[in-house]
């Protein structure tokens, strides 16, 4: 048995933690890149969304090199992540591969319970304390890895060299990655914590906030937006993402099983314009407007094209009482990264013409 699964941003980084201290035998697929979404094009249905036709990629690369054995998500309600597993499997087959899908559920039931049988399963019947070590040492490697990523945001709009907080950043990730305890993972945090910090930071920069929403894939896998985070960094942005694999895992494997509702107080902000969940991440990002409305200068957006809860999020956050500018990107394979490029830069301008006015009305601090 060979594991393959999807790459998915930072996510693949505590599945191969947690293999590779199993020793099982496993692959893990390239970096998403154009050859994945072509091959995922080419044998996706036409309409499906961009996360499936990535994820679809990344596990035909995975059978490229070997896999017998997928790691999928599969979940239930308006979002069609329920569709993925089952029916990739059945594209994969129809391809020739002769694989089987271990499919884990991300939306129901004892999620952790979940993850950890998916685990003892393809270890060969490991020990559970065995499992629940190895799962908190992969998982302590994606926390501090997205620890990270959230001061780089800080410091990127403000950098004096260009470039500089993404090398670290760079280094920093691969580091944590090959981590050979949690020791190292805790030191390694510390370390790149402070070389982020002394980065030297130009001391007229006062720079836009803007804050990141949308669907959990298209936010989280850089190919998959064009890195419109880094874009946003170089304009002279600072990003706010609220949105993080860790995050999920926090709460939705450990917090929520217990009653804490981690989005309480955004889906409250959204009652007036939507009560109930539409799929997805739909209802988080109405409310995300509302909730952060004097806190941001602005929001960018990420949907799936043809997704249809962004889709309904999109229309209702146009006609929200609350001011704050908000640009949709669609993602999708045809995206070109000029064009995109060229619409932060002009909603970035748009932001800085509107701060210069709330500050002159008095309606905005300095």
């Amino acid at each position: 048995m060979r594991i393959g699964f999807p790459h998915a941003g930072n996510v693949y980084i505590p599945i191969r933690t947690a293999l590779q201290e199993l020793g099982v035998d496993f692959v893990v697929p390239p970096p998403t890149s154009k050859r994945t979404l072509d091959l995922a094009t080419k044998y996706s249905p036409e309409g499906v969304c961009l996360p499936f036709k990535l994820t679809l990629g990344n596990l035909i690369e995975s059978c490229e090199l070997g896999a017998d054995t997928l790691l999928q998500a599969q979940g239930f309600g308006v979002c069609r992540l329920g569709y993925y597993a089952r029916g990739q499997e059945g594209i994969l087959h129809d391809m020739g591969y002769n694989i089987e899908m271990v499919k884990f559920s991300v939306s129901e039931g004892n999620k952790l319970l979940g993850f950890m049988r998916v685990f003892k399963r393809i270890s060969g019947n490991a020990s559970w304390p065995k499992i629940i070590m190895i799962l908190r040492f992969g998982l302590s490697k994606l926390n501090a890895v997205d620890e990270l990523e959230s001061l780089t945001h800080k410091i990127r709009p403000r950098e004096e060299k260009r470039g500089e907080t993404n090398q670290v950043f760079k280094e920093a990730t691969l580091a944590i990655e090959n981590a050979a305890s949690h020791s190292e993972v805790i030191r390694l945090r510390r370390e790149y914590t402070k070389r982020l910090q002394s980065i030297p930071q130009r001391k007229d920069a006062d720079p836009l906030k803007v804050g990141i929403v949308g669907e959990i894939f298209v936010v989280l896998e850089p190919f998959s937006n064009l890195d419109v985070e880094r874009e946003l960094g170089k304009l002279g942005v600072e990003v706010v993402r609220t949105l993080s694999y860790s995050r999920w895992v926090k709460y939705s494997l450990f917090l929520n099983p217990l009653g804490v509702d981690e989005w309480r107080e955004v889906h409250k902000k959204a009652w007036p314009y939507l009560k109930r969940d539409i799929g997805g991440d739909g209802w988080e990002s109405v409310g995300e407007k509302v909730l952060h409305s004097r806190d941001w200068d602005g929001m960018v957006h990420l949907a799936p094209f043809t997704c249809l809860p962004e889709i309904v999020a999109q229309n209702i956050m146009s006609h929200t009482r609350e001011d704050l500018p908000v640009l949709t990107i669609l993602c999708d394979e045809q995206m070109g990264r000029a064009g995109m490029i060229t619409r932060l830069e002009a909603f970035a301008d748009l932001l800085k013409r509107r701060r210069t006015k709330l500050r002159s009305e008095g309606l905005l601090r300095n």
